[in-house]
């Protein structure tokens, strides 16, 4: 079986969706390897015009284009230069856009990358994962310094559930527990305080919540749930906290999801005064 002809990739983006579907194709007359070209970024349709006609020249017979450009005029502008060509192009993209501004009504943002500029989205959001899971509970502190929020608590005060979430909306976020009598990594005191937060709750609730956790071992570890306890623990983390400098967050009674915009306001609204503080 002979190997499929050069597949040319027109984009005014960088042309991998095109190129990953023109390799799908060709999959299906031969086993070889694919060749592609591209011309990315592309821009007006001069350059396409360029691109077009040297290609036709060297290879002496009818050609196949992909394209995928976001742009309408370009694409109609493309769509009407090879018309009459020995050009088989094919528009991959338009007819989903045309399909989904008919069915919702919505216009297109005719904007070239969007695409990419979500998968980045993605990673980051996976990168923010990542990080939260390695910095929870006080892991690796020495990396504290590389964390957008940090959270700080006594046990049970949503700590671990907070940063997850707020991991998965692309911030990296570490988590320190409090506990009376228990060191704090020196670290926490050279990070911005404005990206420290303390997590505090009513301390009968909290005293409820740490006794359904222990379960059967209440008996071991009862003083764990202990009103008192619970009270000196608050009351010495409080303490810290004002040292710090740090907001302080209420999570009883609230979402997860309500605390974390709570914390996400207090968050953009100090970074932005900064910024326009500069400017």
């Amino acid at each position: 079986m002979s190997a499929p002809p050069t597949i040319y990739i027109i984009s005014d983006s960088v042309g991998d969706s095109a190129a990953q579907m023109a390799a799908a194709a060709a999959s299906q007359f031969s086993t070889h390897d694919t060749l592609i070209q591209r011309l990315p970024k592309a821009k007006n349709i001069s350059q396409i015009a360029d691109f077009i006609e040297s290609h036709l020249a060297e290879n002496g017979g009818e050609i196949v284009v992909f394209y995928t450009i976001a742009d309408p005029k370009l694409r109609e502008q493309l769509h009407d230069y090879v018309e009459g060509k020995p050009v088989q192009a094919v528009d991959l993209i338009g007819p989903a856009i045309e399909a989904i501004a008919e069915a919702t009504g919505l216009k297109p943002k005719g904007k070239p990358g969007l695409i990419r500029k979500t998968d980045k989205d993605y990673f980051n959001r996976i990168d923010a994962m990542e990080y939260a899971v390695n910095h929870d509970d006080g892991r690796n502190p020495e990396e504290l310094k590389d964390a957008d929020i940090i959270l700080i608590g006594v046990s049970r005060t949503s700590k671990t559930p907070l940063s997850i979430y707020l991991a998965s909306r692309g911030y990296k976020v570490a988590n320190v527990p409090l506990a009376k009598g228990v060191t704090v990594p020196q670290q926490l005191f050279d990070v911005d305080n404005r990206r420290i937060f303390g997590l505090t709750s009513d301390p009968a609730l909290l005293s409820s919540i740490r006794y359904k956790r222990l379960g059967n071992a209440v008996d071991v570890a009862g003083s764990y749930a202990n009103i008192d306890s619970v009270q000196e623990d608050l009351d010495e983390a409080r303490m810290l906290m004002r040292r710090l400098g740090c907001i302080v967050v209420k999570t009883d009674k609230r979402a997860i999801e309500e605390t974390a915009q709570e914390i996400l306001r207090h968050y953009e609204h100090s970074f932005d005064t900064q910024e326009k503080t500069e400017r």
